[in-house]
């Protein structure tokens, strides 16, 4: 059965900010955008919409939602550009994303196969399909946000769409991809060399080293010192809480050493190993709730938790207030 599909609300301010590039004032659209961005859910209808009306503004450029796409910032995609700090690698980026992209369009849509020597995410048509705009931003994005990441990125070997578009068109959309490109597809498809999923990223984006270095403040407050051990054991924290399972054994596996010895170091701290990953949970949730392009449900899972509720009687445990009434204290 088809799946339904929704974007989140920050993804509007994609199209906000591609105006702005424009200098276009939209005196109709821009109200529009700004009361859906503050909505966790926007009906794919309504969003197909808004970028329809968006681009017709400038109905002389040639495949403008590719420059729509590329105006992507860590903002518009909330949990994501979090999940790409705890990335090492490519591969381990495209599988985040696959893991949280229900966060965005309300389903696990995505799949990740390898054929051969290439490995290839794809997009099976939907209940509420996007249409080819909308396909063409979102694809541009998901390019343009790696290769933000990457030193000299490579261009991917293959994308298709569902739909088609006119030939000028089509050469736009293979001269911004660098690579030829399919239409009327089965699926939605990007193709990188199987090779290219162990590119490491570095982070250089900007917002995401702040990101990444508010992190870190907030995982020394939990666990104060500055040796390597640490400061490497903050690090497979975020990854361990990415992956949804936090615990002790993982842990002292990815430092490649035994738990008990990894017990001990934590002991030098007078803490225990559940006492230490409340404190680094209850420190990141302080930080994760004072930025607004984050829902409950996504700081839930950047801390580890399965779900929201479980978040909340956790947060409530560690501090005797709810997440909600800490997020409207931070934002008075």
């Amino acid at each position: 059965m088809a799946k339904v599909m929704r974007v989140t609300g920050a993804w509007t301010g994609l199209l906000a900010d591609w105006l702005d590039q424009q200098d276009l004032d939209a005196p109709a659209l821009r109200p529009e955008l700004a009361r859906w961005s503050a909505q966790d859910n926007v009906p794919v209808p309504v969003w197909r919409d808004l970028l329809a009306r968006g681009l017709a503004l400038c109905s002389g450029q040639v495949a403008p939602e590719l420059a729509v796409g590329s105006c992507v910032r860590p903002g518009h995609v909330g949990v994501l550009g979090y999940l790409v700090l705890a990335s090492d690698t490519l591969g381990e980026a495209m599988l985040a994303y696959q893991r949280y992209e229900t966060l965005f369009y309300g389903a696990t849509l995505a799949e990740i196969v390898i054929e051969g020597d290439q490995a290839e995410m794809r997009w099976p048509p939907s209940e509420d399909e996007l249409g080819q705009q909308a396909d063409g931003a979102a694809i541009a994005a998901l390019v343009t946000f790696l290769r933000r990441q990457i030193d000299d990125p490579p261009p991917p070997s293959w994308v298709s769409f569902l739909g088609a578009v006119d030939a000028e068109s089509a050469q736009a959309y293979e001269r911004f991809f660098g690579c030829p490109v399919g239409w009327r597809d089965s699926h939605v498809r990007v193709r990188f060399p199987l090779a290219y999923m162990g590119i490491p990223m570095p982070r250089r984006d900007p917002t995401l080293r702040a990101l990444l270095d508010r992190q870190a403040q907030a995982l020394l407050r939990a666990l104060p010192g500055g040796s390597e051990t640490e400061r490497q054991l903050q690090h497979v924290l975020l990854r361990l809480l990415a992956d949804g399972e936090p615990t002790l054994a993982r842990a002292a596996r990815a430092m490649h050493m035994s738990p008990r010895t990894l017990q001990r170091r934590l002991a030098s701290h007078h803490l225990s190993w559940q006492q230490w990953l409340d404190r680094s949970r209850e420190q990141l949730a302080r930080n994760y709730l004072g930025d607004g392009s984050l829902t409950l449900t996504d700081i839930a899972l950047l801390l580890g938790f399965s779900e929201q509720s479980a978040f909340t009687r956790a947060y409530q445990r560690w501090t005797g207030t709810s997440p909600g009434r800490a997020r409207r204290h931070i934002s008075g």
